[in-house]
């Protein structure tokens, strides 16, 4: 889900650059929504009663309404809302290929915004070759980015030429006549955002979910480094600063506990999008996050304080799981 204050200063960003419309039902009705060059669809993808479960109801009903309102072909849909693996050519074909569509997942670290806020390098892909192209020409306007996306999708077509159930567009005049204008209505509304492009939209369908699966993963195994400390008399903040003085070191520090919906989501979602196998050491890492929330009711009665063996208490300040905790230890 992209948070509220990201979507607004995303839309000012877009508004101010590219001069880009906001649609939402009180601002435009339904005969003004098919006059859009571009529909980017940022809708919580989590279960109204379970936040830590994903659906992607909402992201459908949108789509359907874009569906039937949407009279422009050639026009750009952007999924900027984490996804399961499919999500992105279910949309293509309920568009009836009528509509590029890409999917561009939001990153963002409240932090360091002016470097990694709206404007910071994004991962994107998309069903067709038209379609990353669209999206390219949109967020990034970039010709050397193009160019290199057309090395690579070339050869990574080779691979694909064969498929019988790889997609295509639908053409017509309105799609012809529109996409020969594209690449200069794109560039006069760039948003000027840099774009890493893949030539699967699969991949960038997991890239997201992947990443916040890696960051629970991290978090768990500080929660359980904490937890064996406690067990062994050992001083967790002083064995964390120790260990991070090695380079390639970065243990995290443990709070409440994996909090948020993003993380548990996208993690069970990474759970979810294989079949065949079963991520073991993420499984485990969700028991661990289990185990560390029970001791710390059970010794701080859910409070944003621990204390660790030598006496020393820690004041953690709680942000978001997507962002850098902040730790304050008495007497620095």
């Amino acid at each position: 889900m992209l948070p509220l204050v990201v979507a607004n200063l995303a839309m000012e960003r877009a508004e101010k650059i590219a001069g880009i419309k906001k649609a939402d039902d009180a601002t435009f009705s339904s005969s003004e929504l098919n006059d859009f060059d571009v529909y980017i669809i940022t809708v919580s993808t989590h279960r109204p009663d379970d936040m830590f479960s994903p659906q992607i109801d909402g992201l459908v009903s949108v789509v359907e309404k874009i569906s039937r309102e949407a009279k422009k072909n050639g026009a750009l849909v952007s999924i900027e809302s984490t996804i399961p693996k499919g999500t992105s050519k279910k949309v293509f074909e309920m568009l009836s290929h009528r509509l590029h569509v890409v999917h561009a997942p939001h990153r963002w670290y409240a932090l360091e915004e002016k470097v990694h806020g709206v404007n910071q390098l994004r991962v994107i892909g998309g069903v067709c070759d038209c379609c990353i192209k669209a999206g390219m020409q949109f967020y990034d306007g970039g010709a050397s980015h193009l160019n290199s996306y057309s090395s690579f999708a070339s050869l990574a077509s080779l691979s694909s030429s064969s498929s019988s159930s790889a997609p295509q567009h639908h053409t017509n005049n309105n799609n012809n006549n529109y996409n020969n204008n594209y690449n200069n209505n794109y560039n006069e509304m760039s948003l000027g955002i840099p774009m890493h492009p893949v030539t699967e939209i699969e991949i960038a369908e997991i890239t997201k979910v992947i990443e916040n699966a890696h960051r629970f993963l991290q978090i768990a195994f500080a929660e359980e480094l904490y937890l064996y400390c406690q067990a062994n008399n050992i001083n967790f903040p002083e064995l964390r600063d120790a260990l991070n003085t090695k380079w390639n070191v970065n243990i995290l520090e443990p709070r409440e506990g994996i909090g948020g919906h993003c993380l548990p989501k996208d993690t069970k979602m990474f759970l979810h999008s294989s079949k065949s196998i079963r991520s073991k050491i993420l499984t485990a890492a969700m028991e661990v996050d289990q185990h560390y929330r029970r001791y710390r009711q059970t010794r701080g009665g859910g409070m944003n304080n621990y204390e660790d063996n030598s006496g020393d208490r820690t004041q953690i300040t709680t942000i978001d799981d997507t962002q850098k905790p902040v730790f304050n230890n008495r007497g620095h």
